[in-house]
């Protein structure tokens, strides 16, 4: 399936109504940001609505495009959506549930008592309540075949049901059950179900957007369906079974704006009422949110879902408790009376196809929604299951990959849950032809060579091998490139600006893009978490060590990067990163249950690679950083250090989660082999305060103070790549002063990344 297009999603936007609450954790509404920004990259769906509320907390945003065929449309906050099945919820279920209190109702009448014509073929059995629960026995719709049209032709054709099975015995979601209530509505009340729910429901909560049939000189606002033919589905019900019977309806028909739907959601939590106004009994309330199904059969209760086979949104956190429901087009709504909190997210995942997924977002919206609440009322389980982008490929029957002939980048760490390499399970897949393998820095399968790279022969597949780091050849030849249709990128990057696998994958990206390439990421996440951001952007030449304008310590992941370099690149490339899942953004890999793959010869442990970011920064300059020992980037040293003079510096700076302490030791390789060096070890304390860029610059300023020749200091400046802080440095200025000249191009940074982030 072809995604939007890199340059369609730079112009997704995300409007923000409010601040965010300060009751919530921010981490966790950013995941819920860069959750729907998935989506939309996915192009699952090409916009979206999201109300989350938690007791007088909200948060309420919208994203993207509510339209874009034939036009593009940017979306807002009150766009008006077709609930599709919401309609059960928000209008079929009150209205029932407003004649049960009535007394003009009996959930434990028949429903043959109420409309006389559903008789025979056993339905006179069939209850009212059993509507509500899904278990009539009746079949899920009307068929379409033969053609028909009118509410009178559908009722005639429901009249002649013959029930599948005996009530009560098996869940069935069934859109006959609530076109049913629906008519029990009009037949009760003498009224259709719009004017009855204008009436008793949606008027005196003041949901002055919500209704059936919506004017058309709302279209501006009204966020249009699939593509019928020629036409799009635009202001009229999409569910065709409703739109031949009229658009009023029970199980569909709806239109709803989140402003609209959140009063309702907030009559639900305050058992009935709202603003003074009670549209329904606290005792009804609690009636129609718990399970009503007979035993053995998915909790459901009277219209809403609690625990069915559909209440994949209820997410990992929420309870049993909860309850909610969702829309064929992309609408859902799941309440939680435990924490007095609801979730909103409307999108037209139909438009302009039907191709559009909200399965998963919901799940990650719910879950980031329990994990935003405060105190410990949902909390993250460790170690977090993550799927990295290859098993996520994989389950999803590489269908990103299907009938292309492709070629993977990748090394030892592309590798799967399974233990199995991602060049063998693409290789043995039979809906992907793997044409050529392309080798970064260090090698294909683990060979780890600190030295360039031959091209060769895959000894396991037989595949021709590209070497992507000869010496001379950064990225591939065009001849290396014919025949196929898609690059594929599988490598474990550690998160910090100079470590080459983000480089390789820049220089692959390109000639992609000038191929006309599909390019495809599979994700992995960032080993020393996705939301820390150190040191200064990028300044000055590029280079493979500084390939793009980031800070030394990035928080992405390589997708999200992936993403950000495309976009502001300008390339036409049409870039496809299939996500990690299960993944926070403020999870260490030592959180999860993914095991430690040293990404390269000398990055042995989460430790080191969290440290690399700052002592990596020093690696030109004639100073041992660890190379040769068993702790490489856990210790820095050279013969010419006094180690008590460097460890007194440092300890000087009193920088939080690290200690230090003089060190002796003589590395085998690298820097000073076989020499004596006197340095410093580090201890990492407390790595979510820890900033290793810090550490690096307090180095460096000393050793531009003490030993600037010797050091070779001049060298520095090859990594740091910003000629402000070498100045700085080289001079002597406090730290806070070099920090300050990082802060408007971080801040700016910070505005980039947002749009890119995916988790």
């Amino acid at each position: 399936m072809r995604l939007f297009p890199i340059l369609l999603l730079a112009s997704i936007v995300t409007v923000l109504a409010d601040p965010p609450s300060p009751g919530l954790r921010p981490e966790s509404l950013d995941s819920m940001d860069a959750a729907v920004r998935l989506g939309m990259h996915e192009g699952d769906f090409p916009g979206g609505v999201l109300w989350f509320q938690q007791g007088d907390h909200v948060v309420h945003r919208a994203y993207g495009n509510r339209q874009v065929d034939p036009e593009v449309h940017a979306n807002a906050l009150d766009t008006i959506y077709d609930a599709a099945s919401l309609t059960k919820v928000v209008a079929t279920t009150p209205a029932i549930m407003v004649l049960v209190e009535r007394g003009e109702l009996d959930l434990e009448k028949p429903v043959v008592a109420y409309l006389p014509a559903f008789h025979g073929n056993g339905k006179e059995k069939i209850l009212v309540r059993q509507l509500l629960t899904h278990t009539s026995g009746l079949r899920p719709g009307i068929p379409r075949k033969p053609e028909w049209d009118g509410y009178e032709e559908g009722l005639q054709r429901i009249w002649a049901e013959e029930p599948l099975r005996e009530p009560d015995t098996k869940f069935v979601y069934s859109d006959i059950n609530f076109i049913l209530l629906g008519e029990i509505v009009r037949q009760v009340s003498g009224k259709w179900l719009d004017a009855f729910c204008q009436e008793h429901v949606f008027g005196p909560l003041q949901m002055h957007d919500t209704g059936f049939r919506p004017d058309p000189a709302l279209l501006g606002r009204i966020a249009p369906t699939t593509r019928e033919g020629d036409t799009v589905v635009h202001g009229i019900v999409h569910d065709p079974t409703s739109r031949r019977m009229g658009g009023v309806t029970g199980h569909a028909g709806l239109f709803i704006t989140a402003a609209d739907v959140a009063r309702y959601a907030k009559m639900i939590l305050n058992q009935g009422a709202l603003e003074g106004i009670r549209i329904l009994k606290p005792e009804t309330v609690a009636m129609m949110t718990r399970p009503n199904q007979p035993d053995g059969l998915p909790a459901r209760g009277l219209g809403w879902d609690i625990d069915s086979p559909y209440a994949s949104l209820r997410g990992e956190h929420f309870g049993k408790t909860s309850f909610g429901h969702t829309g064929w087009t992309g609408t859902s709504i799941w309440i939680d009376p435990a924490t007095d909190a609801f979730l909103l997210f409307f999108s037209n995942r139909n438009h302009p196809s039907e191709a559009g997924r909200t399965r998963e977002v919901r799940i990650r919206l719910a879950n980031h929604a329990a994990e935003a609440i405060p105190g410990d009322v949902y909390q993250i389980t460790m170690p977090r299951q993550v799927l990295n982008g290859v098993d996520v490929l994989a389950s999803r029957r590489f269908r990103n990959l299907r009938g292309l002939n492709v070629g993977l980048i990748t090394n030892h760490t592309g590798v799967a849950r399974s233990g199995k390499s991602t060049i063998d399970l693409l290789h043995a897949s039979p809906q992907v032809t793997l044409k050529a393998l392309f080798g970064p820095e260090h090698g294909i399968r683990g060979e780890m060579d600190q030295a360039k790279i031959a091209d060769g022969k895959d000894s396991k597949t037989g595949l021709p091998v590209y070497s992507l780091y000869d010496g001379s050849r950064r990225r591939p030849k065009s001849e290396h490139l014919e025949g196929l249709d898609a690059l594929v990128f599988d490598i474990q990057d550690i998160g910090c600006r100079f470590y080459t696998y983000i480089s390789t994958m820049h220089n692959t990206m390109e000639e992609a893009a000038k191929k006309g390439l599909t390019y495809v990421v599979l994700d992995r996440l960032n080993p020393i978490d996705g939301v820390t951001v150190d040191g200064p952007v990028r300044e000055g030449e590029t280079s493979f060590t500084a390939i793009h304008p980031i800070p030394v310590r990035h928080g992405m992941t390589v997708g999200e990067l992936a993403i950000l370099i495309a976009k502001e690149k300008g390339w036409d490339l049409d870039l496809q990163v299939i996500p990690v899942s299960g993944w926070r953004r403020g999870l260490y890999q030592d959180q999860t249950d993914l095991e430690w793959i040293n990404p390269s010869p000398n990055m042995r442990s989460l430790t080191e690679a969290i440290l690399y970011p700052g002592i990596g920064l020093l690696e030109f300059m004639k100073l041992s950083v660890g190379r040769g020992t068993e702790t490489p980037f856990e210790l820095v040293g050279a013969p010419y250090i006094d180690a008590e003079k460097l460890t007194a510096h440092l300890n000087a700076f009193e920088f939080p989660g690290i200690t230090f302490a003089t060190h002796t030791f003589t590395p085998t390789a690298s820097v000073f082999k076989g020499e004596v060096c006197q340095g410093v070890k580090f201890t990492l304390t407390d790595r979510q305060v820890y900033r290793s860029v810090d550490t690096g610059l307090a180095i460096a300023i000393y050793l531009a103070k003490h030993h600037a020749e010797v050091a070779n200091f001049e060298r520095f400046q090859k990594l740091l790549v910003h000629p402000e802080t070498f100045r700085l440095v080289k001079e002597g200025a406090s730290l806070e002063a070099i920090k300050a000249s990082w802060k408007d191009a971080r801040e700016a940074f910070a505005a980039r990344r947002a749009s890119s982030l995916l988790y």
